[in-house]
């Protein structure tokens, strides 16, 4: 039974098993930003912060797209890796110059949406995605 924990073999199901995992609840956890975002957008409340200088409502709409439309993707994985990217930037922004100047504990959460969507970027969606089902028919 033990013998399972000590296998590094990461090329068998379980390492699928755990990017369906991965993807699932990241996607779950981002989308619970991103959604109240696009409703501000649907409301018309375009009031958000400008960290880098595009505007505040351009940034909003970025920001909502990323966190909304792109953690949605990632639950699907479906061009997983685009979404990965496109949140990659999305976290970089908001920890290391939205939150630059706050308490690490503030960031932290940014940091490590970072570190998630870095590895969905390494690894794709895996087996139980719909970038494998729709682009990698054998």
């Amino acid at each position: 039974m033990f013998k399972n924990f000590t296998n590094s073999d990461l090329t068998k199901g379980p390492t699928d098993f755990g990017i369906l995992l991965l993807r699932l609840f990241s996607g779950i956890f981002i989308m619970t930003h991103g959604v109240p975002k696009l409703m501000k957008i649907v409301k018309g409340d375009m009031g958000f912060g400008d960290p880098i200088g595009i505007g505040s409502e351009l940034s909003l709409v970025l920001v909502a797209f990323a966190e909304g439309i792109c953690g949605f993707l990632v639950i699907l994985g479906l061009g997983t890796r685009y979404a990965a990217l496109v949140l990659i930037i999305a976290m970089a922004v908001a920890g290391f110059i939205h939150h630059a100047a706050d308490p690490f504990g503030t960031k932290e959460k940014a940091f490590l949406f970072l570190l998630i969507f870095v590895v969905l970027l390494v690894t794709g969606g895996g087996k139980y995605s719909l970038d494998q089902k729709v682009f990698n028919k054998r």
